[in-house]
């Protein structure tokens, strides 16, 4: 037997307030009650005489690939139009190359590290009008450190004025932040621990079919939003033993701007001191004639880390691209070994300590390979992402726009707005 209940006028009118709500949290107008037995327009249906009939944004189903900031800030912007949004990611959670290093030593003692973008800077006004909606909420908060030049010739440090005049963001507590709160957000569907293997375009039901990397079906989606620039990249090959998830033969047109993006390799070498460094005077430095290095930020001197233990200073150096490449050529394109990157970390802070700046030995020692996540260039054009209105495809990242997280926030919006214009929705920006 079926649970019923009686409606009386008071539950009519609860129930009624309810819907109101779940509209206004949706960001939809609810100006007053549809009269009873009244149907919502179709969009479709109702479509002007001699316009294309568009998809309705609560019928449409996008799949996002990639975590980063360009996937994030692109779901969450469609998510908040009411377009279901699917993420996948194949990392353990959200940030990519803003991602958060957390570390733990023999005693107990956890520490973050932000081993990858260390801060952002913004020029472009799209963007600002972005990161100032994540200021006001406190996913960001600006880093008012000192910055200068190291100049290994002379010993000395310079254009203190020069390297401290852009302001700088952080996320806080961690730079990963920004990605995890978008990633979070009401209409976004995030599934991390999952690579997208296969992408196939189905012409006869106009929608995308993916898979993983295992073969598992992950569904099918009106649009797809693709942030990895090895989406289409022999490369893949080369560490999986499979094709790359999109097969360029279809789509010629995109094969040469595709196949091989150029990168900047990178390692991060992470420190943690239980003493200050009492000779730098400054939180951040670029390195002005050094064989390795190419920049040194005090991590735990930014803002909103409350997480970092009394009495213990952190910092991430990063080394020059010429140094990687030279070190990644002789080890291959497969993970390191943990003592490939320990010798690296030895390399790397030996010449930390040549600088005389009096630099003790770390209670903590780390290093991590950035194989190809930075671009050299961007292919994006005007547009600052690739757009395939016919195959409802769009390529996103910094590889599109400028390789920052700028360009990668930049790039996400333009491909969220491609989106939208489809779905007759303002994008809001």
């Amino acid at each position: 037997m079926a649970w019923r209940f009686p409606v009386t006028p008071a539950a009519v009118e609860g129930l009624r307030e309810q819907k109101k709500q779940i509209r206004r949290k949706k960001g939809l107008r609810f100006d007053r009650t549809p009269p009873r037995h009244t149907s919502f327009p179709d969009p479709d249906k109702d479509a002007s005489p001699g316009k294309h009939p568009t998809m309705s944004a609560a019928a449409a189903n996008v799949a996002v690939i990639g975590g980063g900031i360009t996937g994030a800030v692109c779901a969450s912007l469609l998510a908040a139009r009411g377009v279901a949004v699917t993420l996948f990611d194949s990392g353990r959670g959200a940030g990519g190359r803003m991602a958060q290093r957390r570390e733990v030593m023999d005693d107990g003692t956890e520490l973050r590290f932000d081993h990858g973008a260390p801060y952002f800077a913004v020029s472009n006004d799209e963007v600002a009008r972005v990161v100032g909606g994540w200021e006001a909420r406190g996913l960001v908060a600006e880093w008012k450190a000192m910055f200068a030049c190291f100049d290994r010739e002379t010993g000395k440090f310079r254009d203190f004025d020069k390297e401290g005049t852009t302001k700088k963001y952080v996320g806080v507590p961690g730079m990963n932040s920004i990605c995890k709160s978008l990633c979070q957000e009401d209409g976004v569907m995030a599934k991390f621990g999952v690579t997208v293997g296969k992408m196939d375009w189905l012409q006869d039901r106009s929608s995308w079919s993916l898979a993983s990397l295992d073969g598992k079906d992950l569904g099918n989606f009106d649009y797809v939003v693709a942030t990895d620039k090895n989406v289409a990249s022999q490369k893949v090959t080369g560490l999986t033993g499979k094709p790359p998830p999109l097969d360029l033969s279809a789509f010629p047109h995109l094969s040469t701007m595709f196949q091989d993006i150029p990168v900047r390799p990178c390692f991060s070498l992470m420190l943690a001191f239980s003493e200050p460094l009492a000779m730098v005077p400054v939180q951040g430095f670029s390195f002005y004639k050094s064989d390795c290095l190419s920049w040194a930020f005090c991590d735990s001197s930014k803002p909103g880390r409350a997480c970092v233990p009394p009495n213990i200073q952190s910092w991430v150096l990063r080394s020059t691209t010429e140094y990687a490449s030279k070190v990644i050529s002789s080890m291959g394109p497969h993970k390191p070994s943990a003592d490939a990157l320990a010798k690296v970390a030895e390399e790397l802070f030996k010449e930390f300590q040549a600088t005389g700046l009096n630099i003790p030995q770390p209670i903590f020692m780390k290093a991590h390979r950035w194989g190809g996540a930075f671009p050299a260039i961007s292919v994006g054009g005007d547009d600052k992402c690739v757009w395939e209105k016919s195959i409802r495809f769009a390529i996103c990242g910094d590889f599109c726009a400028s390789p920052s997280v700028e360009g990668g926030v930049l790039s996400g919006t333009r491909g969220a707005s491609k989106i939208l214009g489809c779905l007759n929705l303002p994008s809001g920006l």
